[in-house]
């Protein structure tokens, strides 16, 4: 997110339509920079990959292997953010993607 939650803020004002496309790959590579940078001056030999995901790692997967429910209308190639987004949150015209809670992470006692 970012020490100022720069891609929180950014992330919403591309899906208000206030910025661009372009706005919110170039926030999202200075913070990926930024913090490749930092684990470097912390003396990490070997900087992780992965580690970056403008939504959430499990859709990283999903997209990264394709698997892209043909709701979505997506042909192949690369998978825009709008596709990206869409399976993310939904749009006026096909519901977001079914998200399931593989781990219960609300301790109970």
């Amino acid at each position: 997110m970012g020490p100022k939650r720069e891609l929180k803020f950014a992330l919403e004002s591309f899906w208000d339509g206030k910025s661009s496309a372009e706005d919110l790959k170039k926030v999202s590579a200075d913070l990926r920079s930024s913090i490749w940078k930092q684990m470097s001056d912390a003396g990490i030999k070997y900087i992780p990959s992965n580690t970056f995901s403008y939504y959430d790692q499990v859709l990283d997967t999903t997209a990264m292997l394709g698997a892209v429910p043909s709701r979505y209308n997506w042909t192949g190639g690369e998978i825009e953010f709008g596709t990206y987004f869409s399976m993310a949150r939904g749009n006026a015209s096909v519901p977001a993607m079914e998200m399931t809670k593989w781990f219960d992470t609300n301790y109970k006692e």
